[in-house]
């Protein structure tokens, strides 16, 4: 695990399943649809059980770049917050703006429920195909920033699958850390 304090808060990496992560709210790599899918978004709906894909269900869909929340099932957190990144398409269509805004809404989301710990994947690198070090940078970014504006949430962790990705984000966040951005 590596951890850094950042503005109001601090920013946590951890090798892992998120389906097994204690939060306020865990975060899926969610499609436009909110109807479940592979990889993060699969487990969640798997280990969450049928209810969390109900609520999406009547909720109907969210556009990219923006997050909804929904219960968490049987998973232990209160919200599972449910972001849309952007598909990987060269990165000339705003796709670096989508992820920070994914990102965010996450966080804002949380707020506004009034929780303070949230997990994150690494939303868009997996079937959406965005490259794993510019999404690291783009989502190390703007939970930082938003650290430093904001009060809540204060506990921001980010729980990445497999050792690549954990050691991408953790590079990502030693060069966010020196740079002091």
């Amino acid at each position: 695990m590596t951890q850094r304090t950042w503005g109001h808060g601090a920013i946590r990496l951890l090798r892992g399943n998120i389906t097994e992560i204690r939060a306020d709210a865990l975060v899926t790599a969610a499609n436009d649809g909110l109807r479940g899918g592979g990889g993060v978004d699969g487990a969640i709906h798997r280990a969450g059980g049928p209810e969390i894909l109900e609520a999406c269900r009547r909720i109907g869909g969210c556009p990219t770049g923006q997050a909804v929340a929904t219960t968490a099932g049987e998973l232990d957190a209160r919200w599972i917050i449910h972001a849309v990144g952007p598909i990987w398409q060269g990165g000339n269509r705003g796709e670096a703006e989508l992820l920070a805004s994914a990102y965010r809404q996450s966080l804002r989301v949380l707020a506004d429920l009034g929780g303070s710990s949230i997990a994150f994947p690494s939303i868009s690198t997996g079937v959406y195909g965005y490259p794993l070090e510019a999404a690291a940078t783009v989502a190390l970014g703007a939970v930082a920033r938003h650290l430093e504006l904001e009060t809540q949430p204060s506990d921001v962790t980010f729980v990445l699958f497999d050792a690549r990705t954990f050691d991408t984000y953790t590079r990502a966040l030693e060069t966010l850390s020196a740079s002091g951005d």
